[in-house]
């Protein structure tokens, strides 16, 4: 294994894995904030609403990443929608992501007990107060683990983005590799640079899980 590659291209590796941080961040956070406005919908919106939610939960899931992506980029300025790269990418990760984050959240709600949420009717609490105080916290609490879970698995999917050039991690290391034919090293850093973000993903969850749960504890 051929070390001094790294301290040529080290700079452009880690500007990569910045990137790829950047794009998961973003994508985590953008797909659960619509994944968890998709559930509310489908608890509470009108029956139409409702079947084109899981309409477009059941296409978005029943297609592949990389063919979202190709549509969104390539297809998109067909119909007027002109993105660059990186934020095609993110648009792309967030509508990827949220149908899948939109039924971690409806099987969190729905171990919610119901007799909580008629408790809190019974006594006049406001329906956006059931969902702020019993509802969200709750359902948080069981939906946790597959909620860090998923954002693992997107961690992953950020290697796609190199398609369309986004400059992430995949993206340089696949230039190290034609650059200097040295494919050992290149997929080492990567795989490297992936288990320890992973890792740190698992401990963060972890260390939130007991937080949120001491938290409830105590309220309690």
């Amino acid at each position: 294994m051929e070390w001094s590659v790294f301290q040529q291209y080290g700079p452009m590796l880690l500007r990569g894995f910045g990137i790829t941080i950047f794009c998961w961040i973003m994508g985590t956070i953008l797909g659960m904030a619509l994944g968890l406005m998709i559930a509310l919908a489908q608890r509470y919106g009108p029956r139409p609403l409702r079947w084109l939610l899981q309409a477009y939960i059941e296409v978005i899931r029943g297609t592949p990443f990389l063919v979202q992506l190709f549509v969104l980029y390539y297809g998109g300025p067909l119909v007027g929608l002109r993105l660059d790269a990186l934020p095609a990418g993110l648009l792309g990760l967030t509508i990827y992501g949220s149908p899948y984050f939109a039924e971690i959240f409806r099987s969190g709600f729905n171990a919610v007990p119901k007799g909580q949420i008629e408790a809190a009717r019974a006594i006049g609490m406001a329906e956006v107060s059931i969902i702020r105080r019993i509802l969200l916290p709750l359902g948080l609490v069981s939906a946790l683990p597959a909620l860090v879970n998923f954002s693992i698995i997107l961690t992953k999917e950020t290697v796609i983005l190199s398609i369309i050039t986004v400059p992430e991690l995949m993206y340089q290391v696949s230039r190290m590799s034609t650059e200097t034919f040295r494919f050992l090293e290149a997929n080492f850093v990567l795989a490297l640079f992936f288990w320890g973000l992973v890792e740190a993903i698992s401990r963060l969850g972890r260390r939130f899980e007991t937080r949120i749960t001491q938290h409830l504890i105590e309220r309690v």
